[in-house]
Protein backbone atom coordinates (compact mmCIF):
# COMPACT_ATOMS: atom_id res chain seq x y z
CA UNK A 1 0.00 0.00 0.00
CA UNK A 2 1.34 3.43 -0.92
CA UNK A 3 2.04 5.76 1.93
CA UNK A 4 -0.29 8.73 2.34
CA UNK A 5 1.43 11.86 1.05
CA UNK A 6 -1.27 14.44 1.88
CA UNK A 7 -0.28 15.27 5.47
CA UNK A 8 -1.11 18.62 7.05
CA UNK A 9 0.77 17.96 10.28
CA UNK A 10 3.66 15.56 10.88
CA UNK A 11 4.87 15.09 14.46
CA UNK A 12 8.39 13.76 15.02
CA UNK A 13 9.14 12.63 18.55
CA UNK A 14 9.62 9.46 20.57
CA UNK A 15 6.58 7.50 21.70
CA UNK A 16 6.08 5.99 25.13
CA UNK A 17 3.63 4.13 27.34
CA UNK A 18 3.03 5.89 30.66
CA UNK A 19 1.98 3.98 33.77
CA UNK A 20 0.50 6.55 36.17
CA UNK A 21 0.92 5.46 39.79
CA UNK A 22 -1.15 7.66 42.10
CA UNK A 23 0.70 7.87 45.40
CA UNK A 24 -1.07 8.20 48.73
CA UNK A 25 1.77 7.75 51.22
CA UNK A 26 4.40 10.35 50.30
CA UNK A 27 5.32 13.91 51.18
CA UNK A 28 6.86 16.95 49.56
CA UNK A 29 9.95 18.58 51.03
CA UNK A 30 12.06 21.46 49.74
CA UNK A 31 15.84 21.14 49.89
CA UNK A 32 18.09 23.93 48.60
CA UNK A 33 15.18 25.39 46.65
CA UNK A 34 14.35 22.07 44.97
CA UNK A 35 11.08 20.24 45.68
CA UNK A 36 11.79 16.64 46.68
CA UNK A 37 9.32 13.76 46.64
CA UNK A 38 9.93 11.68 49.77
CA UNK A 39 8.87 8.14 50.63
CA UNK A 40 10.07 5.63 53.20
CA UNK A 41 13.12 3.68 52.03
CA UNK A 42 13.16 -0.13 52.22
CA UNK A 43 9.47 -0.34 53.04
CA UNK A 44 6.23 -1.49 51.41
CA UNK A 45 4.41 1.66 50.38
CA UNK A 46 0.72 1.50 49.41
CA UNK A 47 -0.49 3.39 46.36
CA UNK A 48 -3.96 4.58 45.43
CA UNK A 49 -4.31 3.43 41.81
CA UNK A 50 -2.51 2.83 38.52
CA UNK A 51 -3.57 3.85 35.01
CA UNK A 52 -1.69 2.84 31.87
CA UNK A 53 -1.82 5.35 29.01
CA UNK A 54 -0.54 4.17 25.62
CA UNK A 55 1.02 5.99 22.66
CA UNK A 56 1.96 9.22 24.41
CA UNK A 57 5.05 11.43 24.33
CA UNK A 58 5.44 14.99 23.06
CA UNK A 59 5.23 14.05 19.39
CA UNK A 60 2.33 11.57 19.52
CA UNK A 61 0.41 13.93 21.83
CA UNK A 62 0.73 16.67 19.22
CA UNK A 63 -0.34 14.31 16.42
CA UNK A 64 -3.51 13.34 18.28
CA UNK A 65 -4.16 17.00 19.08
CA UNK A 66 -3.90 17.87 15.37
CA UNK A 67 -6.38 15.19 14.39
CA UNK A 68 -8.87 16.32 17.06
CA UNK A 69 -8.51 19.92 15.88
CA UNK A 70 -9.22 19.16 12.27
CA UNK A 71 -5.91 18.54 10.46
CA UNK A 72 -4.69 15.35 8.80
CA UNK A 73 -1.81 14.17 10.94
CA UNK A 74 0.87 11.53 11.09
CA UNK A 75 3.38 10.42 13.70
CA UNK A 76 7.00 9.73 12.78
CA UNK A 77 8.43 7.73 15.64
CA UNK A 78 9.94 4.35 16.63
CA UNK A 79 8.60 1.37 18.53
CA UNK A 80 10.05 -2.00 19.35
CA UNK A 81 8.77 -5.17 17.72
CA UNK A 82 6.93 -6.11 20.90
CA UNK A 83 3.42 -6.14 22.31
CA UNK A 84 3.81 -2.59 23.67
CA UNK A 85 4.74 -1.37 20.19
CA UNK A 86 1.66 -3.02 18.66
CA UNK A 87 -0.51 -1.43 21.35
CA UNK A 88 0.93 2.01 20.58
CA UNK A 89 0.27 1.59 16.85
CA UNK A 90 -3.31 0.48 17.51
CA UNK A 91 -3.90 3.43 19.83
CA UNK A 92 -2.60 5.96 17.29
CA UNK A 93 -4.86 4.48 14.60
CA UNK A 94 -7.84 4.60 16.96
CA UNK A 95 -7.15 8.32 17.38
CA UNK A 96 -7.09 8.92 13.62
CA UNK A 97 -3.31 9.37 13.36
CA UNK A 98 -1.55 8.06 10.25
CA UNK A 99 1.03 5.43 11.29
CA UNK A 100 2.69 4.89 7.89
CA UNK A 101 5.82 6.64 9.15
CA UNK A 102 6.26 4.69 12.38
CA UNK A 103 9.38 2.50 12.32
CA UNK A 104 9.12 -0.91 14.03
CA UNK A 105 12.61 -2.02 15.07
CA UNK A 106 13.51 -5.64 15.70
CA UNK A 107 15.56 -6.25 18.83
CA UNK A 108 14.43 -2.99 20.45
CA UNK A 109 11.85 -2.39 23.16
CA UNK A 110 9.11 0.24 23.18
CA UNK A 111 9.68 3.05 25.67
CA UNK A 112 7.79 2.52 28.94
CA UNK A 113 7.79 5.14 31.70
CA UNK A 114 6.49 5.19 35.26
CA UNK A 115 4.75 8.37 36.38
CA UNK A 116 4.57 8.97 40.13
CA UNK A 117 1.49 11.18 40.49
CA UNK A 118 1.21 13.26 43.65
CA UNK A 119 -0.63 16.51 44.46
CA UNK A 120 -1.64 17.10 40.78
CA UNK A 121 2.00 17.00 39.68
CA UNK A 122 4.24 14.18 38.59
CA UNK A 123 7.72 12.73 38.81
CA UNK A 124 8.56 10.52 35.82
CA UNK A 125 10.94 7.56 35.81
CA UNK A 126 12.23 7.43 32.24
CA UNK A 127 14.33 5.12 30.09
CA UNK A 128 14.79 5.83 26.36
CA UNK A 129 15.62 3.05 23.94
CA UNK A 130 18.34 3.83 21.39
CA UNK A 131 16.61 3.74 18.00
CA UNK A 132 18.04 3.98 14.49
CA UNK A 133 17.00 7.36 13.10
CA UNK A 134 16.95 7.51 9.29
CA UNK A 135 14.97 10.48 7.97
CA UNK A 136 15.30 9.71 4.25
CA UNK A 137 13.98 6.19 4.77
CA UNK A 138 11.19 7.37 7.07
CA UNK A 139 9.86 10.20 4.91
CA UNK A 140 9.94 8.30 1.60
CA UNK A 141 9.26 11.47 -0.42
CA UNK A 142 6.45 12.78 1.80
CA UNK A 143 6.44 16.55 2.43
CA UNK A 144 4.01 17.78 5.11
CA UNK A 145 2.67 21.32 5.35
CA UNK A 146 3.72 21.55 9.00
CA UNK A 147 6.34 19.64 10.95
CA UNK A 148 6.19 19.49 14.75
CA UNK A 149 9.61 18.42 16.03
CA UNK A 150 10.20 17.54 19.66
CA UNK A 151 11.86 15.00 22.00
CA UNK A 152 13.93 12.21 20.45
CA UNK A 153 16.67 9.99 21.86
CA UNK A 154 20.16 11.19 22.68
CA UNK A 155 21.87 9.33 19.83
CA UNK A 156 20.29 11.54 17.20
CA UNK A 157 22.53 14.50 16.32
CA UNK A 158 22.69 13.59 12.62
CA UNK A 159 18.91 13.21 12.67
CA UNK A 160 18.60 16.80 13.91
CA UNK A 161 20.83 18.04 11.09
CA UNK A 162 18.89 16.01 8.51
CA UNK A 163 15.57 17.41 9.71
CA UNK A 164 16.85 20.99 9.57
CA UNK A 165 18.05 20.46 5.98
CA UNK A 166 14.83 18.69 4.95
CA UNK A 167 12.69 21.53 6.28
CA UNK A 168 14.72 24.21 4.49
CA UNK A 169 14.99 22.29 1.21
CA UNK A 170 11.23 21.65 1.05
CA UNK A 171 9.89 24.91 2.50
CA UNK A 172 8.21 23.07 5.36
CA UNK A 173 7.01 25.15 8.30
CA UNK A 174 8.50 23.64 11.44
CA UNK A 175 7.40 24.10 15.02
CA UNK A 176 10.19 23.14 17.42
CA UNK A 177 9.36 22.18 21.00
CA UNK A 178 12.73 21.08 22.40
CA UNK A 179 12.81 18.33 24.98
CA UNK A 180 15.11 18.20 28.00
CA UNK A 181 17.97 16.59 26.09
CA UNK A 182 17.71 19.07 23.22
CA UNK A 183 17.74 22.01 25.63
CA UNK A 184 20.74 20.58 27.47
CA UNK A 185 22.75 20.47 24.23
CA UNK A 186 22.84 24.27 24.19
CA UNK A 187 22.03 26.77 21.48
CA UNK A 188 25.25 26.27 19.52
CA UNK A 189 24.72 22.57 18.85
CA UNK A 190 21.06 23.20 18.04
CA UNK A 191 21.56 26.36 15.98
CA UNK A 192 20.65 24.75 12.65
CA UNK A 193 17.34 23.49 14.07
CA UNK A 194 16.42 26.87 15.56
CA UNK A 195 17.41 28.57 12.32
CA UNK A 196 15.08 26.28 10.34
CA UNK A 197 12.11 26.80 12.68
CA UNK A 198 8.99 28.78 11.95
CA UNK A 199 7.99 28.62 15.63
CA UNK A 200 9.81 27.70 18.84
CA UNK A 201 8.21 26.86 22.18
CA UNK A 202 9.63 26.80 25.70
CA UNK A 203 8.85 28.10 29.17
CA UNK A 204 10.61 30.96 30.94
CA UNK A 205 13.11 28.73 32.75
CA UNK A 206 13.92 26.81 29.57
CA UNK A 207 14.45 30.06 27.65
CA UNK A 208 16.88 31.23 30.34
CA UNK A 209 18.79 27.97 30.05
CA UNK A 210 18.87 28.02 26.24
CA UNK A 211 20.03 31.65 26.16
CA UNK A 212 22.36 31.25 29.15
CA UNK A 213 20.85 34.23 30.94
CA UNK A 214 19.23 34.94 34.30
CA UNK A 215 16.98 37.73 33.08
CA UNK A 216 13.29 37.51 33.92
CA UNK A 217 12.37 40.10 31.28
CA UNK A 218 10.14 38.07 28.98
CA UNK A 219 10.47 40.52 26.07
CA UNK A 220 14.24 40.08 26.24
CA UNK A 221 13.81 36.31 26.28
CA UNK A 222 11.46 36.47 23.29
CA UNK A 223 13.92 38.64 21.40
CA UNK A 224 16.83 36.35 22.29
CA UNK A 225 14.99 33.25 21.11
CA UNK A 226 13.98 35.00 17.88
CA UNK A 227 17.62 35.87 17.20
CA UNK A 228 18.35 32.13 17.12
CA UNK A 229 16.17 31.91 14.02
CA UNK A 230 12.47 31.16 14.71
CA UNK A 231 10.08 33.61 13.02
CA UNK A 232 7.57 33.22 15.85
CA UNK A 233 8.51 32.60 19.47
CA UNK A 234 6.16 31.46 22.23
CA UNK A 235 7.21 31.39 25.89
CA UNK A 236 4.91 30.09 28.61
CA UNK A 237 4.98 31.13 32.25
CA UNK A 238 2.73 28.61 34.00
CA UNK A 239 -0.24 30.17 35.80
CA UNK A 240 1.05 33.63 34.87
CA UNK A 241 0.11 33.16 31.22
CA UNK A 242 2.00 33.01 27.94
CA UNK A 243 3.86 35.36 25.62
CA UNK A 244 4.57 35.40 21.90
CA UNK A 245 6.64 37.41 19.46
CA UNK A 246 5.54 37.66 15.82
CA UNK A 247 8.48 38.88 13.74
CA UNK A 248 6.33 39.17 10.61
CA UNK A 249 4.50 42.10 12.22
CA UNK A 250 7.05 42.97 14.93
CA UNK A 251 4.41 42.40 17.62
CA UNK A 252 4.75 41.18 21.21
CA UNK A 253 1.71 39.53 22.77
CA UNK A 254 0.60 38.36 26.21
CA UNK A 255 -2.31 36.06 27.03
CA UNK A 256 -3.66 35.03 30.40
CA UNK A 257 -4.58 31.40 31.13
CA UNK A 258 -8.10 30.08 30.64
CA UNK A 259 -9.74 29.69 34.08
CA UNK A 260 -9.80 26.12 35.38
CA UNK A 261 -13.36 24.79 35.87
CA UNK A 262 -11.99 22.88 38.86
CA UNK A 263 -8.52 22.21 40.33
CA UNK A 264 -6.20 20.34 37.92
CA UNK A 265 -6.19 16.57 38.26
CA UNK A 266 -2.80 15.90 36.67
CA UNK A 267 -0.52 18.20 34.62
CA UNK A 268 1.19 15.75 32.25
CA UNK A 269 0.78 16.93 28.65
CA UNK A 270 -0.14 20.52 29.48
CA UNK A 271 2.79 21.89 27.49
CA UNK A 272 2.20 19.59 24.51
CA UNK A 273 -1.48 20.52 24.32
CA UNK A 274 -0.62 24.23 24.44
CA UNK A 275 2.15 24.13 21.82
CA UNK A 276 0.28 21.83 19.46
CA UNK A 277 -2.94 23.89 19.61
CA UNK A 278 -0.94 27.07 18.88
CA UNK A 279 0.70 25.43 15.86
CA UNK A 280 -2.54 23.88 14.62
CA UNK A 281 -4.29 27.25 14.84
CA UNK A 282 -1.66 28.69 12.49
CA UNK A 283 -2.20 25.65 10.27
CA UNK A 284 -5.86 26.72 10.04
CA UNK A 285 -4.79 30.19 8.98
CA UNK A 286 -5.24 31.89 12.37
CA UNK A 287 -3.07 34.84 13.41
CA UNK A 288 -0.48 34.60 16.18
CA UNK A 289 -2.85 36.47 18.51
CA UNK A 290 -5.69 34.05 17.71
CA UNK A 291 -3.38 31.05 18.17
CA UNK A 292 -2.45 32.42 21.57
CA UNK A 293 -6.15 32.29 22.51
CA UNK A 294 -6.56 28.70 21.32
CA UNK A 295 -3.60 27.22 23.16
CA UNK A 296 -4.49 27.79 26.84
CA UNK A 297 -7.97 26.31 26.33
CA UNK A 298 -6.56 22.98 25.13
CA UNK A 299 -4.09 23.00 28.02
CA UNK A 300 -6.79 23.83 30.57
CA UNK A 301 -8.87 20.84 29.54
CA UNK A 302 -5.99 18.35 29.39
CA UNK A 303 -5.07 18.87 33.05
CA UNK A 304 -8.60 17.87 34.06
CA UNK A 305 -7.73 14.26 33.18
CA UNK A 306 -5.02 11.70 33.90
CA UNK A 307 -2.67 11.42 30.94
CA UNK A 308 -1.78 13.72 28.08
CA UNK A 309 -4.47 12.89 25.53
CA UNK A 310 -7.86 12.21 27.08
CA UNK A 311 -8.60 15.91 27.53
CA UNK A 312 -7.46 17.04 24.07
CA UNK A 313 -10.30 19.02 22.52
CA UNK A 314 -11.97 18.91 19.13
CA UNK A 315 -12.16 22.16 17.18
CA UNK A 316 -15.87 22.47 17.96
CA UNK A 317 -15.30 21.99 21.69
CA UNK A 318 -12.42 24.47 21.74
CA UNK A 319 -14.47 27.11 19.95
CA UNK A 320 -17.32 26.57 22.43
CA UNK A 321 -14.94 27.29 25.32
CA UNK A 322 -13.66 30.34 23.44
CA UNK A 323 -17.20 31.65 22.97
CA UNK A 324 -17.85 31.26 26.71
CA UNK A 325 -14.54 32.80 27.79
CA UNK A 326 -14.42 35.64 30.34
CA UNK A 327 -14.39 39.11 28.82
CA UNK A 328 -10.74 39.63 29.75
CA UNK A 329 -9.66 36.40 28.02
CA UNK A 330 -8.06 37.98 24.98
CA UNK A 331 -4.58 38.70 23.60
CA UNK A 332 -2.90 41.88 24.77
CA UNK A 333 -0.12 43.72 22.96
CA UNK A 334 2.88 44.46 25.16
Amino acid sequence: MDKEKNIDFLAIGDIVIDAFIKLQDAKLETEDGVDMLEMRFGDKIPYDSVKVVKAVGNGPNAAVSATRLGLTSAAMTHVGNDDFGKECLDTLKENGVNTDYVTVEDGKTTNYHYVLSFMADRTILIKHEDYTYDLAKQTAGMVPKWLYFTSVGEDSMQYHADIADWVKDNNIKMAFQPGTFQISLGKEKMKNVYAASEISFCNVQEAQKILETKTNDVKELLKGMHELGPKIVCITDGPDGAYAYDSYHDEYWFHRIYPDPQPPVERTGAGDSFSSAFTIALGHGKTVAEALSWAPINSMNVVQYIGAQEGLLTQEQLEEFLAKAPEDYKPEKI
